[in-house]
């Protein structure tokens, strides 16, 4: 037995299904525990059969299809018995049977999930002496069936009332549907109402802001129009004043350029003096060499001759340090120099 693939189930309950489309027939009280078993029906021509179809086993007391205990996919039936009543058989093994001693049923399902047909009730164990049919005498037997007959028609006229009651439940379902779905278009309609009030209280209150900020910002504008003429104003003050600092700075600038050049010629001119003085430097010291010589040889004649010319008027000796014949060169270190 294939069981890896659920069986189609529904929700719908045992009230709405339809019993009488497919018929269990040679059904058994007792069905004994470890054996397979053979389930036997009859297919009316009310269904028709699909490939999903399968029987189940459910415990007595079940209230949808999803409370099966074991299944078995309902084999198809051939062609040839189309529109007639069609018996066919499953075998359910044992290994796959219920171990208590409930009361279980045979249900067939369509792929729908829909219920055609259901089985008396039946228990896997087995048959006791409890069990067997006590024998009724016929004047019981008499009163019984016409207890029967007189239930039947109750039955029947319960049917009807059933029916007629389900009509009228079918006919207050659609009404209270429509009832339903009109109420839930008012309710819809409310809430869209409310929100878009919500939505229209909330634009204007937005718009009154806006107002507000549009006559402040129509202030703040004003403001910075009158900002921008301070700052416009400013700034020509400013280009004007950078135009009399660029010129300016051009006349500095073309100033220094000058004095830079007056200064390269006074380093050329203090160049050409500092080595015009080291050659005057270098021939006084030789005149001054020249003049310690002269005064030794001066004072070597005075010491020879002393003797001879004591009578004699004496000769002015120049000062330490001068020069004998003087410096021809001062006069002209004289003039070379700036005036201070």
């Amino acid at each position: 037995m294939e069981i890896s693939e659920e069986p189609p189930t529904s929700t719908v309950f045992i009230d709405n299904c339809h019993f009488s489309q497919v018929i269990f027939i040679n059904m058994e009280k007792f069905y004994v525990p470890g054996g397979d078993i053979t389930c036997y029906y009859t297919l009316t021509e009310n269904i028709i059969p699909r490939g999903k179809d399968w029987v189940g086993i459910f415990r007595v007391g079940w209230k949808t299809t999803r409370e099966y205990y074991t299944f078995m996919w309902a084999p198809l039936p051939g062609d040839s018995h189309r529109d007639t009543t069609v018996q066919q058989q499953i075998q359910f093994k044992a290994c796959y049977l219920p171990q208590d001693d409930e009361y279980y049923q045979f249900c067939y399902v369509d792929q729908d999930g829909m219920v055609r047909g259901a089985s008396v009730p039946f228990q896997f164990r087995v048959e006791t002496e409890d069990d067997i049919l006590v024998v009724t005498p016929q004047g019981q037997l008499e009163e019984v069936e016409l207890q029967n007959q007189n239930l039947q028609k109750e039955n029947e006229k319960l049917k009807a009332n059933c029916a007629s009651l389900q009509k009228q439940n079918s006919h207050l379902q659609q009404e209270l549907k429509r009832a339903q779905e009109l109420q839930n278009t008012l309710e819809a309609l409310r809430s869209n109402t409310e929100k878009l009030e919500l939505e229209l209280d909330f634009l204007r209150k937005k718009n009154i802001h806006l107002k507000r900020l549009d006559d402040g910002r129509g202030a703040e504008l004003h403001q910075l129009k009158e900002q921008v003429r301070s700052v416009t104003s400013d700034k020509e003050c400013l280009e004007t004043r950078l135009k009399t600092a660029l010129a300016h700075l051009d006349q500095l600038q073309q100033h220094n350029e000058n004095l830079r050049k007056e200064l390269d010629e006074q380093k050329h001119l203090f160049q050409i003096l500092q080595g015009k003085m080291e050659e005057a430097d270098e021939e006084n010291r030789q005149l001054r060499e020249n003049n310690s010589k002269l005064l030794r040889h001066l004072s070597q004649a005075r010491e020879a001759s002393s003797s001879s010319v004591a009578s004699q008027a004496p000769v002015q000796a120049p000062e330490v340090g001068g020069l004998l014949f003087g410096n021809p060169y001062c006069g002209f270190y004289k003039e070379m120099l700036p005036a201070q």
